[in-house]
């Protein structure tokens, strides 16, 4: 079994900054992908950031320029800097990691955002 532990999140005015970080642990043969998703109440999850084991990175539109995803394979860790935050980023934000090529979903942070 694979755990994810995230930390981070919180509240911020609009313009401010956050950093979220995911963690995985247990039984792990090899980390693959590792993301972030979101969800806003009302709303679908959507993809916000992946990157892949070779440092790849790719972004949803709404976050290109102000989010950079980042990890550290010897630590099974992903990073999301959430920079120029605006109130539509507010959500639950969720770790995301295909290990042992499985997925598997962290438990949530909140991201509030207050205009």
């Amino acid at each position: 079994q694979v755990q994810l532990v995230e930390s981070g999140g919180g509240l911020v005015q609009a313009g401010g900054s956050l950093r979220l970080s995911c963690a995985a642990s247990g039984s792990i043969f090899r980390v693959i992908t590792m993301g972030w998703q979101r969800q806003a109440p009302g709303n679908q999850r959507e993809l916000v950031a992946t990157i892949a084991r070779d440092g790849s990175t790719n972004y949803a539109n709404s976050v290109k320029g102000r989010f950079t995803i980042s990890r550290d394979n010897a630590k099974n860790t992903v990073y999301l800097q959430l920079n120029s935050l605006k109130p539509e980023d507010t959500a639950v934000y969720y770790c995301w990691v295909v290990a042992n090529y499985q997925n598997y979903w962290g438990q949530g942070k909140q991201v509030t955002v207050s205009s």
